[in-house]
């Protein structure tokens, strides 16, 4: 396995959000400068296909069963030798899976629907987490409890249309004034910077990380508006997912049921062993907090999916309901193809 990323420490999330804004750009380079280990890529191991996956960012808990399954060899028993990638400056995951550039990416769906919106051919293939873990956070000494709370504070935003949309129907359905809600760019500020600087008051935020880090590790007294809790208003959506190309699909179908075998077993590993998984990710990636890192696999194992041996299944009313939200806020044109947008065809055990 090699692992190409930038040289200094873990970069900050970038956000679903942010990349949203601008995952319609005709892209592609694959490029990362540095190697997280000594030498430059090795290339394929003779006699075994060489599989490039993009991440979303860098290494991270939601990756941690495909390092699972590298560490354990499930990658190299279906014949795989796998690189994962992170992705450069501009670069985006979708765009390379449908260029062609590599086999496989870490995506969400906020992006892949704009993205196929355009013509890109991804299509999702898993559900890394069952269920959204997002969570609006703001410091408990704001005030923010509710979503109606949020109106006449400063919601650190990425800049997505899909975002706004969020955010006003949360407000109002609670009986908020959303036009009453500011917004300011969060840019490069880190979480706990913009939060205890005043920048902003609320930021969306990953529970399985960045609630982790803030509250547990940083010691922040925060409070949490859960996406969960507001599914009356909003929708579920899966995030983040793995996709691959239509053209592999379609001419390389093998390939795909192989990688996708061996990374549900990583996955389901994970889930049973969450510190095998914290282990293989900290030895796989330089530079992770291994107390984060512990207590995010830790949350995470118990969200992957409800049965391990459903992993990664998508279900057609989480993906019906999701898009159309973002056609009711005219974020996608009405009538987009949600039946081919994913497929739960190369999942093991799948119907």
């Amino acid at each position: 396995m090699t692992i190409r990323s930038e040289p200094s420490a873990p970069r900050r999330r970038p956000h679903p959000a942010a990349v949203l804004a601008v995952a319609c750009a005709l892209v592609l380079l694959v490029g990362c400068a540095g190697n997280d280990h000594a030498g430059d890529d090795p290339g394929p191991t003779p006699g075994r296909r060489h599989v490039k996956v993009m991440l979303d960012w860098t290494p991270n808990t939601n990756h941690a069963g495909m390092y699972l399954a590298e560490a354990r060899g499930y990658y190299r028993k279906a014949g795989l030798d796998v690189t994962f990638l992170q992705p450069g400056q501009g670069s985006d995951p979708n765009q390379a899976v449908g260029a062609g550039t590599v086999d496989f990416g870490v995506s969400a769906s906020e992006q892949l629907v704009p993205a196929r919106a355009e013509g890109v051919p991804v299509v999702s293939i898993a559900a890394i987490i069952q269920h959204n873990t997002s969570s609006l956070v703001s410091l408990a000494s704001s005030g923010i409890t509710r979503p109606r709370d949020l109106a006449g504070h400063t919601y650190g935003a990425y800049g997505a249309t899909f975002e706004k949309a969020l955010i006003d129907t949360l407000v109002s359905c609670d009986g908020g004034d959303p036009s009453k809600v500011r917004f300011t760019q969060v840019g490069d500020s880190d979480y706990r910077q913009g939060l205890t600087s005043g920048h902003f008051d609320t930021v969306w935020v990953f529970d399985a990380w960045d609630v982790i880090r803030l509250r547990d590790i940083d010691g922040l007294h925060l409070d949490r508006i859960s996406f969960a809790d507001h599914l009356d208003c909003i929708p579920d959506w899966y995030t983040p997912i793995i996709v691959t190309s239509e053209d592999h699909i379609e001419h390389d179908p093998g390939l795909v049921a192989k990688f996708m075998t061996a990374t549900a077993h990583g996955y389901r590993d994970a889930m049973a062993s969450p510190r095998a998984a914290a282990a293989a990710l900290l030895a796989g990636a330089a530079g992770l907090d291994p107390d984060l890192v512990e207590r995010s696999m830790d949350y995470l194992s118990t969200r992957y999916a409800a049965d391990p041996e459903r992993w990664g299944h998508q279900d057609a009313s989480v993906w019906n309901r999701f898009v159309a939200f973002l056609e009711s806020h005219d974020i996608v044109e009405s009538g987009f193809d949600v039946k081919n947008a994913y497929t739960n065809r190369f999942l093991p055990g799948s119907d």
